[in-house]
């Protein structure tokens, strides 16, 4: 919502979503959207659900079937019939209200995985819509989208939109793959950045849009007032100690239980940084109503707790673990006062917070960014240390290494990631989409012949 909110208070236009609690809570949601937009310059259209709508469409096949599946955790996909269902009424409601309160000249810009099919759904009922789709998680590999037993109907819903853009190039050639094998009649043409897709009497454009941050804009919040009391605060409790900082929601696909384990590594083969070193992870409750959060929220508590039952003395105690949501102007004097900051997700479309650690350093004095080579971060953020989550023993020893780089390098290499995260920020991102989106062919009106 914050990437777009630009775009719509300058532009003008509608956000359309579920307010995120279901109806049964009365008027709780007119609270919360009261609240929260008051005078942003565009208007609110909410799409209500009830108990049993959320479970089936948010809690089920959202986030128990789409949110694991592609983030190539299939044991924790729940293929349960009944959510497809749920998910296919849920995006009608949504695709009526947008055609409800949207014109033949608006563009629609559909976010995310939770509403594949509104274009499809729209397109039944007027065909003269420009709708483009944005995924900001990422696209699985054939092998592992083989797997959904809707896939054909996933497919299908994604080339009734005008344009789709995902994370990184690597995503949107996974999309294509997919096509080749299992949507035959689909002619690909062209190559990177944009490829064009020919179906029936459509022509659907696909591309790589990397979102980004507003780099200018974290990096005041890091030297700002709310920043600086957040560093020195923090530099008063750490009294010379080196801290590492991980920022994740409480989520199975962040990698934190492996995050643990490689700190408690670290410690293991570093005697010396016991009593030197801290890490803090901040990880607040994400869909703390489904069970899969809940038992993996206790796995994480025990995981933590066992590296401090190892290794905590009377004055030091290795991991600080926080489960509540930051403001980010104290996150941003956080990620300044910390040596080391450490985004090590199983899988991730991008990974905002890799781009945030690197945006608060101080560029005297920064810091060095530790990071997954399965978070969409790493296809442009390659001067951080690059690491396989899945090794305890790689991602220790990155840690030491971070940790233990020399001032000039570490300077060397966040000089040329603000590049990077200049090159890439937010406001290009928006600029990249939309412009793709207006140009290209919208519904039966961009219908051609192959050439």
């Amino acid at each position: 919502m914050s990437a777009l909110a630009p775009v719509l208070s300058r532009r003008g236009g509608r956000w359309i979503g579920w307010p995120g609690l279901p109806l049964e809570k009365g008027g709780a949601w007119e609270a919360v959207l009261a609240e929260g937009y008051r005078d942003c310059g565009y208007d609110l259209v909410p799409v209500l659900l009830d108990g049993e709508e959320v479970r089936g469409f948010y809690e089920g096949f959202s986030n128990g079937i789409l949110w694991p599946l592609f983030h190539d955790l299939l044991g924790r996909c729940n293929f349960d019939p009944s959510f497809w269902y749920a998910y296919q009424a849920v995006n009608r409601k949504f695709a009526d209200c947008v055609v409800e309160h949207s014109g033949d000249d608006d563009f629609i810009w559909v976010q995310d995985y939770q509403l594949i099919h509104v274009a499809q759904l729209v397109r039944e009922q007027t065909d003269s819509r420009r709708i483009g789709f944005f995924l900001h998680i990422p696209f699985p590999p054939l092998d592992i989208l083989l797997k959904l037993p809707w896939r054909a109907q996933i497919l299908a819903a994604l080339l009734a939109y005008d344009l789709i853009g995902f994370q990184t190039p690597r995503d949107s050639r996974n999309f294509l793959a997919c096509l080749e094998h299992l949507v035959p009649q689909a002619e690909i043409v062209g190559g990177e950045p944009i490829v064009e897709v020919r179906i029936g009497h459509r022509t659907v454009r696909v591309g790589a849009f990397p979102i980004g941050i507003d780099v200018e804009q974290f990096h005041r919040y890091a030297f700002t007032a709310p920043g600086n009391r957040e560093f020195a605060r923090m530099q008063s409790v750490l009294r010379g100690r080196d801290q590492f900082i991980g920022v994740d929601r409480l989520d199975y696909s962040k990698g934190l239980l492996r995050r643990m384990d490689a700190f408690g590594r670290y410690l293991e083969a570093h005697p010396k940084a016991h009593g030197q070193v801290i890490l803090l992870q901040v990880a607040p409750v994400s869909r703390g109503d489904l069970t899969a959060y809940r038992s993996f929220r206790q796995e994480l508590d025990r995981e933590a707790a066992r590296v401090n039952g190892r290794f905590s003395r009377f004055d030091w105690t290795p991991v600080h673990y926080l489960n509540r949501a930051l403001p980010r102007r104290t996150l941003a004097g956080l990620y300044r006062a910390s040596r080391v900051g450490i985004v090590t997700p199983m899988r991730d479309g991008m990974n905002l917070v890799a781009m945030e650690y690197v945006a608060a350093q101080d560029p005297a004095d920064p810091g060095v960014l530790v990071l997954s080579r399965f978070a969409g971060a790493a296809q442009y953020l390659r001067e951080a240390v690059i690491v396989n989550p899945y090794d305890g023993e790689e991602t220790a020893a990155a840690m030491h290494l971070a940790r233990e780089m020399r001032i000039q390098e570490r300077r060397r290499r966040h000089e040329a990631l603000m590049r990077r995260l200049r090159a890439r920020d937010v406001a290009c991102w928006r600029r990249g989409f939309l412009a793709a989106l207006g140009e290209a062919p919208a519904g039966r009106r961009g219908s051609r012949k192959a050439r």
